[in-house]
């Protein structure tokens, strides 16, 4: 049924004038008039009771006039919030974030809300892998993770900023110094890792692997700041980006840069394959480029 042959008809009834419906709708008489009889024939039934000039509504016109009323409304109604999505003055956003990302892209989530606020912000944690999978399976419309990713195929990719990965260690006279530590420094030492979602906890691994040994995993964790209170406690040595080793204390521990370097990439991963939200597109907007 024709959309515009519902507006033609609802404004015909409502001015009971086929000279006063033209001249709203800017249209000439005989098109309302096509517009009716096509919904007549469509219907296989009379809208009006025609008597001259003037008409009443059949009960079938009736029926139609209300209905028509509801439909109309409802599509003025999808207008709108399409209109309100377009310019962002409302829709949903699921930004999956591993931990540890939380501190360092916290200025990225203040700009957004700040300037879209109408936009319902729903932030999921996950680790690195975990996160990819969700992105790739619609759970999240778009993530925050380490790069690169695993799924480079199914996944867009732009970087935001890179830190070097330091190392955290007990404050003991044998790990004093400014000087990058050798990670194979630590291949007798207890290692205090990331769980094994987490993209982080598999470079790291691989950093032994490619030094010659397997690391000796004294504990794992998914919160960073638990992974530094057992260095405090001494059970052993944990790594943790540049940026989250600023907001640290330094009673009791030491941190120094690790070598062979290893670096903290971080970008904001979208799914290729399907459509991207508005709400994600305007984050993609506003994200710096590392």
């Amino acid at each position: 049924m024709d959309i515009r042959a519902l507006r033609y008809f609802v404004e015909l009834v409502r001015q009971q004038s086929f000279t006063r419906a033209s001249e709203q709708l800017f249209v000439t008489q005989p098109t309302i008039s096509k517009m009716v009889r096509s919904l007549e024939e469509e219907l296989g039934q009379p809208l009006l009771n025609r008597e001259g000039r003037r008409f009443t509504l059949t009960d079938y016109g009736q029926v139609l006039y209300q209905r028509a009323q509801s439909i109309l409304a409802e599509l003025h109604q999808l207008e709108a919030e399409l209109a309100d999505l377009q310019s962002l003055q409302r829709g949903k956003l699921v930004l999956g974030i591993p931990p540890m990302v939380g501190h360092v892209v916290a200025d990225l989530i203040r700009s957004y809300r700040a300037r879209w606020p109408g936009v319902e912000l729903s932030i999921v944690e996950y680790g690195g892998r975990r996160i990819e999978q969700a992105v790739l399976e619609g759970e999240v419309d778009l993530a925050i993770t380490m790069l690169p990713t695993r799924h480079e195929e199914g996944l867009g990719a732009l970087e935001l900023a890179a830190y070097p990965m330091q190392v955290v260690l007990p404050e003991r006279p044998e790990w004093q110094g400014s000087e990058p530590l050798p990670i194979t420094a630590l291949r007798e030492q207890p290692l205090l890792l990331y769980t094994q979602a987490f993209t982080l906890s598999e470079r790291l691994e691989q950093l032994c692997a490619e030094a010659g040994f397997t690391p000796q995993v004294a504990a794992r964790s998914s919160q960073w700041d638990f992974l530094v209170a057992m260095v405090h406690s001494g059970m052993g040595v944990a790594f943790l980006p540049e940026p989250l080793c600023r907001r640290l204390t330094r009673d009791g521990l030491l941190i120094r840069p690790l070598a062979p370097a290893l670096s903290w990439r971080l970008g904001v991963i979208w799914p290729t394959g399907r459509y991207l939200s508005r709400t994600a597109q305007a984050w993609l907007e506003i994200c710096p480029q590392g």
